[in-house]
C-alpha cells in the first residue's frame, strides 16, 4: 500500500524554522512526483513544492520562494521541506501528496495528485 507520512511540524515564532519530513513507501520513489501542500481554515489547499516534477526537477509557489527548500534522500525515500524566515500567514496544515511523473498533474490542482498523507500542523506566532 502507498504510504506517506508527514511528520516536523510545530509552534515557531515569526522569523523561525521548521523542516518537515514525509517518509514514503509502496512506490517507485523514482517514478513519482512529491509535493508540499497546505490549507489554512478556511481556504482552499494550496501547492507549495515540487521535486521530481516531470516539468521541472523543483518548483515553488512564489509566496515561499527564497524561503522554503525542497530536498530528498532517495536512499530513504522521504522527501523534506526547510522553512526558513516563517510568517504568521505560513500558518497552515501541511500536506504532502504523490503522484505518477507520466500523469497530468500542476502544483496549482491539488485534485491532480494520487496520494495523499494524512498532514502536519504548522503555526506560527507573530
Amino acid at each position: 500500500d502507498v504510504q506517506l507520512v508527514e511528520s516536523g511540524g510545530g509552534l515557531v515564532q515569526a522569523g523561525g524554522s521548521l523542516r518537515l519530513s514525509c517518509a514514503t513507501s509502496g512506490f517507485t520513489f523514482d517514478d513519482y512526483a512529491i509535493g508540499w501542500f497546505r490549507q489554512a481554515p478556511g481556504k482552499e489547499r494550496e501547492g507549495v513544492s515540487c521535486i521530481n516534477c516531470s516539468y521541472d526537477s523543483t518548483a515553488y509557489a512564489d509566496s515561499v520562494k527564497g524561503r522554503f527548500t525542497i530536498s530528498s534522500d532517495n536512499a530513504k525515500n522521504t522527501v523534506y521541506l526547510q522553512m526558513n524566515n516563517l510568517k504568521p500567514e505560513d500558518t497552515a496544515v501541511y500536506y504532502c501528496a504523490a503522484v505518477g511523473r507520466q500523469a497530468d498533474y500542476d502544483l496549482k490542482y491539488a485534485t491532480l495528485w494520487s496520494y495523499w498523507g494524512q498532514g502536519t500542523q504548522v503555526t506560527v506566532s507573530s
